[in-house]
């Protein structure tokens, strides 16, 4: 039997598909697996800041409308690109175990925030990186940065860049087997990091008997329960995975925490909230703790910033 995975052109993307592939031929080594590589629209520019080129589905469209039509079996996403919205005939069939959910700190003047030189430039894309290190150092700059990890580490050192430090996914670094003294994971307190981040989302379609008991071999209940509490407090706040939100979910016993955070982008203004439920509640978690999110106005902050990429 012969299957072909859509993925992105990046190095990640790639890198991750590779992943989904080694886990399907350990299973099954009769498999035969390919991978198509497919551009998204949000890797096609690559210049624009995000934010001017349109909201969600940035980077996986292209990858569902290959699924549709039959070109591909299966789409591996980076589970925070991925809208929350479940796509029409399309389903997260498998969640593999999570990796690293934070975000790093890349700086060679600074292992903290607080380091930070007095009105350092930070670069990042994302408005919930920006505004969670504003709300800790409102004097510092943030400059937009796009490009894969190497683009975005030679940017760093390139002084004509004058970026001091730039904000990386762990997740991302640590697949691509990058061992960075200049790398300093931000603590949790300081950084939620965006609903699903460090999750593989592998996206089949719905009524594919064919392919998708392979995938669903692949999934790893606890991360599914993290991330479905985590997701489902960004889609009760109405956005997408481009709002200035954070989440984060822990396990233990029977039961489920999540953290939420909602932003204004200066900073200036932090809406975080924390609660617990069973686990089998917890997409009704996520619900819960966007609702008392938006009873403290987090509403009037998500509707200033429209679409963009967090």
């Amino acid at each position: 039997m012969k299957l072909i995975i859509g993925s992105r052109k990046s190095t990640l993307a790639q890198t991750q598909t590779n992943m989904v592939k080694q886990m399907l031929l350990t299973r099954w080594p009769e498999l035969t697996v390919e991978i198509d590589l497919i551009d998204t629209r949000g890797d096609l520019n690559r210049t624009d800041p995000l934010p001017e080129i349109g909201g969600k589905g940035l980077f996986t469209l292209e990858l569902e409308d290959a699924l549709r039509t039959g070109r591909i079996d299966l789409a591996v996403h980076s589970l925070k690109d991925l809208p929350v919205e479940d796509s029409p005939d399309l389903a997260v069939v498998a969640i593999p175990t999570r990796a690293a959910a934070q975000d790093m700190l890349v700086s060679r003047q600074a292992q903290t925030i607080a380091q930070l030189p007095k009105n350092a430039v930070v670069g990042t894309s994302s408005r919930r990186r920006a505004a969670q290190i504003l709300v800790l150092r409102p004097d510092v700059t943030i400059r937009d940065i796009r490009g894969n990890v190497d683009t975005r580490l030679r940017k760093l050192d390139d002084p004509d860049q004058v970026y001091d430090a730039i904000l990386l996914a762990q997740a991302g670094l640590d697949r691509l087997g990058y061992k960075l003294e200049h790398a300093h994971p931000l603590p949790l307190e300081q950084m939620l990091p965006a609903p699903g981040q460090g999750a593989l989302g592998i996206q089949g379609r719905t009524d594919d008997t064919r392919v998708n008991p392979y995938l669903q071999a692949l999934d790893d209940p606890v991360t599914r329960s993290q991330v479905t509490a985590e997701r489902a407090f960004l889609n009760s706040l109405g956005g997408g995975c481009s709002l200035p939100v954070g989440a984060w979910a822990t396990m233990s016993d029977d039961r489920i925490t999540l953290q939420g955070m909602v932003a204004s982008l200066d900073g200036k203004t932090v809406i975080k909230i924390e609660d617990d439920a069973p686990i089998v509640e917890a997409e009704q978690l996520g619900r819960k703790v966007a609702q008392n999110a938006i009873d403290q106005g987090a509403t009037a902050l998500l509707e200033i910033w429209g679409p963009s990429i967090g």
